[in-house]
């Protein structure tokens, strides 16, 4: 099968995020595939840009990078990267239908509009046409960000989906309570498949790349000391939630507990001030690392949070990657959730509470701690053992090609 992702922000191992495309693409060109990867040369998630537009081979996936201008935050720079992207590939959509020849065209961009590009080149060559849901756009900013159902960019979005909902011949989400949303808007569910968000298991395989200082020192110490780790890996961002963790970790102050939180984010210049402020001598922050070392630092704790804000959209289901990372490691998890799925309790890993309950997360803790440490060494391998069986990319790009046939 020939396989044509048009995925606006993918990235790879050497690149960053987004990694999904990678990692489904790799393994459909294992099963003897053809995938050519469409991409910009600037996406805000990405660690390193390419060098520039033209064409690249990483890991035999085709990719063909789109000149695209730089931007910061959510304003009219990327509105304008948008545009600069689907206008190259509208104008590129013949050579692409008529040279590849692809039997599937996934439009895969966060933003719906690439679904009439992607419309364009399906329909002038035959090819089965697939939109990919991340997010759900445009709910995701009006509910998250405030903005107006009437503004001319919600508006063309809502456009978008309409007709992704209308003309595509599959639909396939990562959330996997968005049906009720889709039906409103015109899809056939029986065109909808779910296939989330995973890990790939060679990453959890072998040795891992080890722990640099001062992480190494500051896990030595907090364990020579008889505390609990409590770890964050991720963003440190306002959807993060991360000040509830410092809520909790302030009332737990003189309790056996240490938090470290590695990671990045808007919010993390404000959030280490917090913590120098009000002398949260039990929180340590530290930079990100690299993902090779992902797993020795995950190793390392004892219970891993992740948090979220309390956002009605959470309805339509959640599909994070750190919490795959979390499962994997075989850490228990304390999931402080309120959405319309929840992996931690559908396993069994560990502990759900009320989101943006500084007293709940407390509670959690202190649950988490009371246990032995074989029996959250146990409900960690339960995370463990579900990812295993239903978050790896070779089962995921599987089940993919399944729901695109």
């Amino acid at each position: 099968m020939n396989i044509l992702l048009i995925n606006h922000y993918a990235g790879s191992p050497q690149h960053g995020m987004e990694y999904r495309p990678y990692y489904l693409a790799r393994e459909w060109v294992r099963l003897g595939h053809r995938v050519q990867i469409v991409a910009g040369t600037f996406s805000h998630v990405r660690s390193v840009q390419p060098g520039g537009p033209g064409d690249e081979l990483i890991a035999g996936i085709a990719y063909h990078w789109i000149a695209t201008p730089a931007y910061v935050g959510n304003g009219v720079g990327r509105v304008l990267n948008i545009w600069h992207f689907l206008r190259t590939l509208w104008r590129e959509a013949p050579r692409w239908a008529d040279e590849f020849r692809p039997d599937a065209v996934i439009a895969s961009s966060t933003y719906p509009m690439d679904i009439w590009v992607a419309r364009r080149i399906a329909r002038r060559c035959g090819a089965r046409l697939v939109h990919e849901i991340h997010d759900l756009w445009p709910a995701s900013p009006v509910e998250l960000s405030g903005m107006s159902r009437r503004h001319p960019f919600i508006l063309l979005c809502q456009k978008a989906e309409n007709d992704a909902c209308r003309d595509a011949d599959r639909v396939v989400s990562m959330l996997p309570k968005v049906g009720p949303h889709l039906a409103a808007h015109g899809l056939d569910l029986r065109k909808l498949h779910i296939v989330p968000n995973g890990i790939v298991p060679e990453e959890w395989q072998g040795a891992s790349a080890p722990l640099a200082e001062p992480l190494r020192s500051q896990f030595a110490a907090q364990r020579a000391a008889g505390r609990l780790l409590v770890v964050y890996a991720g963003s440190h961002g306002e959807p993060n939630a991360l000040d509830v963790l410092l809520d909790a970790a302030k009332q737990l102050a003189g309790a056996p507990f240490a938090f470290v939180l590695v990671g990045d984010g808007h919010e993390k210049a404000r959030l280490a001030a917090r913590v120098a402020d009000e002398g949260l001598s039990n929180v340590a922050m530290f930079a990100p690392i690299p993902k090779a070392q992902i797993p020795a630092l995950l190793r390392e704790a004892d219970i891993a949070y992740i948090g979220w804000k309390r956002q009605p959209l959470y309805r339509f289901g959640i599909a994070p990657n750190k919490l795959m990372d979390y499962m994997m490691a075989g850490v228990p998890v304390l999931h402080s959730v309120e959405a319309g799925n929840d992996p931690v309790a559908e396993a069994g890993c560990g502990l759900t509470v009320a989101p943006e309950s500084p007293q709940a997360v407390v509670q959690g803790l202190r649950q988490l701690g009371a246990l032995s440490a074989g029996a959250r060494r146990a409900m960690g391998e339960r995370g463990r053992a579900f990812v295993v069986a239903h978050h790896t990319y070779p089962v995921l790009a599987q089940r993919f090609l399944e729901a695109i046939a």
